[in-house]
C-alpha cells in the first residue's frame, strides 16, 4: 500500500480536495444544494475507486450515499459508515486559512472536513481501491455515508431500516474517532451517548430600558446564569436528580486497565493553555471524558452584543446543553429529567422552555472479536506498537441505532489526533494519519 500511495498521492489530494472544497453543513438550510454535491462526487468516487455500483438516495433529510462491491454472497461483509457534512465554520476570523480552500502545510491538511469525517472516510474508499485493483479483496464491502451526523443523524435510522436487506453486513466499519496520539496508537471499544438541548428564559415582554427598568424586574440573563450554576453542585457531579441512577461504576480492575494508556496531564494542561483541570470529584482526566457522564454549556447568548453600548435589560436568554451519556443512560430518559429540574430551579418572574435539539445513546464493543483483533493487528503493523483499547469521550449517535437495527458492532478505527481541533477553527489532519489510515484499513481485510 505504500507504493501504492507514493504512486497516486497527487491523484488523492486532488480529489479528497474536491470533497473538502464543497461547505456541506448539515445545520444550516442554505447549504442545502451542498449537500447533494458532495454525496454525488462520493458516488461518483466509490464507482472509480471499483464499487460494483454507487447511488445517491433520498431520505427525509439530506442524501445517504450507498455503494458496493459483491466478491462473494457467501463471503464475510464489511459495512463502511462514514460522514460529509461537517460543522460550521465560525468564527470565521479565528481561521489562519479559508475554511473551504484545502492547503497543505507543516505536512498537513488544513480545511474545514479535513478529518471529520471526509479525510477519515476517503481512507476507506482508497484502501478499497487498493485492494480492488490488485485484487486483494476477499470480502464483500458495502458503504453508507451519511449527511447529518453533525445534527444527530435524525433521518438515517429511518433509511436503515427501509432498507435493512440492503445493509446486511457482518461488521460496520468506522473512522471518525481519534487516537491517543501518534506514538499511543488506540482503539475505541466505546462511546458516550448525547442529550442535546437548548433553553429560553423569558422574562418581561418586551426588551426595556435598563435605566427605567434595571433592579425592579428580572434580567433572565442573570437568571439563567444562575440556574446554570445550578446544574452542578460542589463535587462537579451533574446536580439533575436521577441522572446518575444507571450510571454503571467500573470496577477496580477495570479503572487499572483503562489508566495503563500512557497520559501526560501537563502536557495536556499545556496544550489547553489552562493551568488545571476540573472535573468530577474522584476522577482522572481519562476517566471523566471516558467513562462518566458530564453536562456542559455550549453557547450562551441574550440582550445586545453589538458594537458600543445599549441600555437594554433583555426579554430573553438563551443557551445550548449537552450531555455526554455513558452506556445505560439513555437519552430518551435523561432529558425529561433535565427538563423536570430546569423547571422546578427557575423563579417565578420567568418563563422558562426547554427544546429538544438532538439525542442518542452510547455504546461498548468487545475487544475479544475477530474484527477488533485484525484491526489490532493491523494497526500494529502499521505503527509498530499494539494499540490500546480505549474509550471515546464524543459520541456517533447513530451507531447505537445501527447495532440494534442491523444486528451488527461497530468498529472504530479512527486515525483523528486531539491535535486535529475537529469543530473548531483550523482543523487538519496530518498527512502520516490519513496514509496510516489508509495502510491500516488495507491491513485490516488483509486479517479480518
Amino acid at each position: 500500500m505504500k507504493q501504492y500511495i507514493q504512486q497516486n498521492k497527487e491523484r488523492f489530494f486532488e480529489e479528497l480536495f474536491s470533497l473538502l472544497r464543497i461547505p456541506s453543513i448539515s445545520a444550516k438550510a442554505e447549504n442545502k444544494p451542498d449537500m447533494q454535491r458532495c454525496a454525488s462526487r462520493l458516488a461518483q468516487l466509490l464507482l472509480e475507486a471499483g464499487a460494483d455500483e454507487a447511488a445517491v438516495y433520498p431520505s427525509k433529510g439530506n442524501p445517504v450515499v450507498f455503494g458496493q462491491k459483491i466478491i462473494d454472497p457467501a463471503a464475510k461483509t464489511v459495512l463502511v459508515y462514514g460522514h460529509y457534512d461537517v460543522q460550521p465554520p465560525e468564527p470565521l476570523d479565528k481561521w489562519l486559512t479559508d475554511p473551504f480552500e484545502p492547503v497543505i502545510h507543516d505536512d498537513a491538511i488544513w480545511c474545514r472536513g479535513a478529518n471529520d469525517d471526509k479525510g477519515q472516510l476517503f481512507m476507506h474508499i482508497k484502501a478499497f481501491e487498493f485492494m480492488v485493483r490488485t485484487g486483494r479483496l476477499h470480502h464483500n464491502v458495502k458503504f453508507i455515508f451519511e449527511g447529518e451526523e453533525e445534527i444527530g443523524s435524525p433521518s438515517l435510522p429511518d433509511w436503515m431500516r427501509e432498507h435493512k436487506d440492503l445493509l446486511k453486513a457482518d461488521i460496520c466499519l468506522v473512522s471518525d474517532t481519534t487516537m491517543i496520539s501518534e506514538k499511543v496508537p488506540s482503539i475505541n471499544c466505546g462511546m458516550r451517548g448525547l442529550s442535546y438541548l437548548e433553553v429560553k428564559v423569558t422574562g418581561p415582554n418586551k426588551d426595556l430600558h435598563s435605566g427605567h427598568y434595571g433592579g425592579a424586574v428580572a434580567n433572565p440573563i442573570t437568571v439563567l446564569c444562575e440556574m446554570i450554576a445550578q446544574l452542578h453542585d460542589a463535587d462537579q457531579r451533574v446536580a439533575v436528580p436521577g441522572f446518575y441512577d444507571k450510571v454503571v461504576e467500573l470496577s477496580k480492575e477495570d479503572r487499572e486497565l483503562l489508566a495503563k494508556a500512557p497520559f501526560d496531564l501537563d502536557e495536556y494542561k499545556q496544550f489547553l493553555g489552562i493551568d488545571e483541570v476540573r472535573g468530577e470529584k474522584g476522577y482522572t482526566t481519562m476517566e471523566r471524558t471516558g467513562i462518566r457522564p458530564c453536562l456542559d454549556v455550549c453557547g450562551i447568548w441574550g440582550g445586545y452584543t453589538g458594537e458600543g453600548a445599549k441600555t437594554v435589560l433583555p426579554s430573553e436568554a438563551h443557551a445550548k446543553i449537552s450531555m455526554r451519556l455513558v452506556p445505560n443512560q439513555l437519552s430518551r430518559e435523561i432529558t425529561p429529567l433535565f427538563r423536570k429540574y430546569f423547571e422546578s430551579i427557575a423563579p417565578k418572574d420567568v418563563h422558562v422552555e426547554v427544546k429538544e435539539c438532538e439525542g442518542g445513546d452510547g455504546f461498548l464493543i468487545p475487544i475479544s472479536s475477530d474484527a477488533y483483533k485484525a484491526a489490532s493487528r493491523a494497526i500494529a503493523e502499521v505503527y509498530g506498537i499494539e494499540p490500546v483499547p480505549s474509550r471515546g469521550g464524543g459520541s456517533i449517535a447513530v451507531l447505537a441505532e445501527m447495532q440494534q437495527i442491523l444486528g451488527i458492532d461497530p468498529l472504530l478505527m479512527g486515525f483523528g489526533l486531539e491535535r486535529d481541533t475537529i469543530h473548531s477553527p483550523n482543523e487538519s489532519y496530518l498527512l502520516k494519519q490519513l496514509f496510516g489510515g489508509m495502510e491500516s484499513i488495507a491491513l485490516f481485510y488483509q486479517y479480518y
